[in-house]
């Protein structure tokens, strides 16, 4: 298969639990236009990844490894573009299982709707208790700001998409992703191609289940993560992508604001009760909506907690990457990687 029409890229590091499935996964897609290739760059992984994946390509002439130097997302999906053979390029991941017609589905949507990047919903999935009720408030709109991308049902144009499909020679012209940002990666590619003219397009017929963190320290650590590279984002771009992205930031700023002026008037003592109060109310009867199936009630001890994850979570990473990245007119790079890990 010298001249594949789509190339699957999946950046990937220390994945192997999840990874040979996933390949395997791909690997079974039905009824694809044309041939296609799976390029796997694996960000120097140490747990075996590599080995996995090694052993399948011995046996499938499909699959391609590549060596990620950069170790993070963006730096493996330029490193996966750039040796793609495909005209079409469509980003997969580890931890999403797909329908068995999902490029198919991919490219058939990117040629019909004529847009520049097309994918499904960011539809969750859980195993675990609290995983499932995570992924219950992640397709809610209290805990996202009524993304479009979360919204199962939608199809139209939307300002970001799950994972995504492009023509090779747009992505080029239009930069590839952002080596800075070890998250927020594709909302700053999005960003940019909607700037630029460019249009995305969300279908419901493109059909996969992400799985969420499965904690809710782990889900505080990432939303925080994406709430830090958000202000680079900005920053760079001197415009929010939605004013979504700023209210949990100013309510976690209002937050420790009033707590720092407490000691010094009472009146912070009751705007302080008055905001905590307030949210307490919306994140109940948030709780009490999202729940509000038979089936779902045994999550509502829970999403409290799960809501405050995302809120706060994204907030306070917010507030860190504002002092960072317009305080400090820090610029991103390696040496901010660490609050990653």
């Amino acid at each position: 298969m010298h001249n594949p029409s789509v190339t699957i890229i999946v950046p990937c590091r220390n994945e192997r639990s999840h990874i040979e499935a996933a390949v395997l996964s791909i690997l079974s897609q039905q009824n694809v236009p044309g041939s296609f290739e799976i390029v796997v760059a694996d960000g120097m992984s140490d747990d075996g990844t590599k080995e996995v994946l090694e052993l399948i390509a011995a046996r499938e002439p499909r699959l391609r490894i590549i060596d990620n130097p950069g170790r993070i997302v963006s730096t493996g999906l330029n490193a996966a573009i750039a040796a793609a053979r495909g005209n079409i390029i469509i980003r997969m991941d580890a931890h999403t299982e797909y329908a068995e017609d999902y490029i198919k589905q991919c490219v058939e949507v990117l040629e019909r709707s004529g847009a520049d990047n097309v994918g499904g919903p960011w539809s969750a999935k859980g195993r675990s208790y609290l995983q499932k009720a995570i992924a219950l408030a992640f397709q809610f709109p209290f805990s996202s700001g009524g993304a479009g991308s979360h919204r199962l049902d939608y199809e139209g144009e939307v300002d970001s998409v799950y994972l995504g499909c492009w023509r090779k020679a747009y992505l080029e012209r239009l930069g590839l992703f952002d080596e800075e940002l070890v998250r927020n990666q594709d909302d700053e590619l999005n960003l940019r191609l909607v700037r630029s003219g460019g249009r995305l397009w969300q279908s419901p017929s493109i059909r996969s289940s992400y799985f969420p963190r499965s904690s809710l320290l782990a889900l505080f650590r990432q939303q925080a993560q994406y709430g830090y590279w958000k202000v680079r984002v900005i920053q760079k771009h001197r415009i929010p992508a939605s004013l979504r992205h700023l209210v949990p930031g100013g309510f976690v700023g209002a937050v420790l604001l009033l707590g720092v002026l407490l000691p010094f008037s009472k009146w912070a003592g009751l705007a302080l009760s008055g905001l905590l109060g307030s949210y307490l109310l919306a994140n109940v009867g948030a709780t009490l909506v999202c729940c509000q199936s038979a089936a779902y009630w045994k999550y509502i001890p829970v999403m409290p907690s799960v809501f405050a994850a995302y809120h706060f979570g994204y907030g306070w990473g917010f507030l860190r990457g504002m002092f960072d990245f317009l305080l400090l007119k820090r610029t991103g790079g390696q040496q901010y990687r660490s609050l990653t890990r």
